[in-house]
This record gives C-alpha cells, sequence and structure tokens, in this order.
C-alpha cells in the first residue's frame, strides 16, 4: 500500500516521520505483514504489522510507556490508514552503549 500523493511505501513515510521527530541514531524497520497473513488486520498487500527498533536521545528520562506514546502519536495516521501492529524496541543511546 502505497500514499498516493507521495508514492512512498507505509514503511518509507514510517521512517521519514520518525527521523524528523526523533533523529535516531538507530533505526530498524522491517515489516513482519507476511507472519500475520488470514490474522487480524493483516491484508492482502502487506505493510501491516512492523518491528521497530529506534535508539534516540529524545527518549532521555522518559518511561518506557512515554516512549511508546510518542511514537504512536507521531504514527496516528499510519494506524488510520492500516497500519495494524506496531512491536517496538526504544532506547536511548546511553542505553545501548551500557551507560
Amino acid at each position: 500500500m502505497t500514499d498516493s500523493k507521495s508514492h512512498l511505501s507505509r514503511a518509507a513515510r514510517i521512517e521519514k516521520l520518525l527521523a524528523a521527530q526523533f533523529a535516531p541514531h538507530e533505526f530498524v524497520l522491517d515489516d513482519d505483514s507476511s507472519k500475520h497473513a488470514g490474522h487480524a488486520g493483516a491484508r492482502p498487500g502487506g505493510e501491516t504489522h512492523y518491528r521497530l527498533r529506534l535508539v534516540s536521545p529524545a527518549f532521555t528520562g522518559l518511561s518506557r510507556v512515554a516512549r511508546q506514546r510518542l511514537v504512536y502519536d507521531a504514527l496516528r495516521e499510519e494506524f488510520d490508514t492500516g497500519l495494524h501492529a506496531l512491536s517496538l524496541d526504544l532506547k536511548t543511546p546511553d542505553e545501548v552503549a551500557g551507560a
């Protein structure tokens, strides 16, 4: 599924939105839609289920829930237009470095 105005895939739109808001040090987005075929929210064209690893200083001082809310809020339009599930691994650079 692509956005007819921008011609970007959902993954590209997600990356663009999150890069602008969180200036990530690490960004890994995997489309897991094929693993959910036949399940709730799955669509024949995919682009419905993703796994995200995002490392950003923007998460410093925030709880796990607060971080998730920020990401979900940033992607509200994607959820409204067919994104069904997003598994999140959200860390700060210090957490990744083991500090």
